[in-house]
């Protein structure tokens, strides 16, 4: 690149860090779009900023992050109160080397992502930027403007929370896959009883369609209802769906295709060689990012 097609120093650094900007904001909030608009909102505050006082250009920028996520949490947290349904994350269909990176993909798949709902705005911010990007009590408790020692009891107690609520097991990628592959087998066939042996007794349904598109109103849990659900569901669309091994969240997911367009995401916690957690997004509105692969990094 000649010099003088070189972005200026701001924009250079921005776009190098711009991949981890967006997986903070990604795990903060559960949200693609939101994400996006969060990044659009620190490079306006990032532009404004003399480059020559900044010590630490990343931490600068994470804490710019963190502190737009921020306030946009707690503006979906209302959103959420009255939206259609079960809410589920944004699904994004990520690049290989999410998947090799054993901790990144398991800190953005949909069953992490669930567990870190359950959390306070500021106790998600804290246990993200600790847990997964390893960053300082000082410079989380900056972003977030707790005191350091507030920082550290925020994160002992996310953690302990985030731990008796994750999956009980680190599943390997291959693991998922063929559990995914027993599930789409029975399910293109439908084979109620194949269901049976890959649901676990007390596995959960929930789906996402955003009063969009139809979706179960409600969790539906136990190995039957879900199975015959799931069949029975899918009957009358046998002759016009078609079914997709993909890579969603750093973790295997199927993409099922109705008429030759995408209509649902499915992902799936596995527990003990059983799925323990389905989660099926029908949300039209939460499918843009299934069209082209999304670059994450820590």
């Amino acid at each position: 690149m000649e010099p003088e097609d070189r972005p200026d120093p701001a924009t250079e650094v921005f776009l190098t860090h711009r991949n981890l900007l967006f997986t903070v904001a990604y795990e903060m909030l559960g949200s693609a779009a939101d994400a996006e608009d969060v990044l659009q909102e620190t490079w306006l505050k990032w532009v404004g900023v003399d480059l020559d006082t900044v010590e630490n250009q990343r931490a600068y920028l994470v804490r710019i992050t963190t502190r737009q996520a921020l306030t946009r949490l707690r503006v979906l947290g209302r959103r959420k109160e009255s939206y259609v349904g079960s809410w589920l994350p944004e699904p994004l269909l990520t690049t290989p080397d999410v998947a090799e990176d054993v901790e990144l993909a398991d800190s953005v798949s949909m069953a992490m992502l669930l567990v870190l709902e359950t959390l306070a705005p500021t106790e998600r911010a804290v246990f993200v930027l600790r847990e997964v990007f390893d960053v300082g009590y000082d410079e989380i408790a900056e972003a977030v403007g707790k005191s350091p020692a507030a920082v550290r009891q925020i994160a002992h107690r996310a953690r302990a929370h985030v731990s008796a609520r994750r999956p009980r097991e680190v599943v390997s990628p291959t693991q998922t896959r063929g559990v995914l592959d027993a599930f789409q087998r029975a399910v293109e066939t439908g084979d109620l009883q194949g269901l049976l042996d890959i649901l676990a007794p007390d596995v959960v349904l929930l789906g996402d369609g955003g009063g969009v598109k139809q979706a179960v109103p409600r969790p539906i849990v136990g190995a039957d209802k879900v199975a015959r659900l799931t069949v029975g569901g899918l009957e009358k669309f046998a002759t016009k769906l078609a079914i997709y091994p993909v890579q969603v969240n750093g973790c295997p997911a199927l993409a099922v295709h109705l008429d030759g367009e995408m209509d649902t995401v499915v992902a799936v916690r596995v527990d003990n060689g059983r799925i323990t957690g389905l989660y099926a997004v029908r949300n039209p509105e939460k499918l843009s990012h299934m069209d082209r692969e999304t670059a994450l990094s820590r």
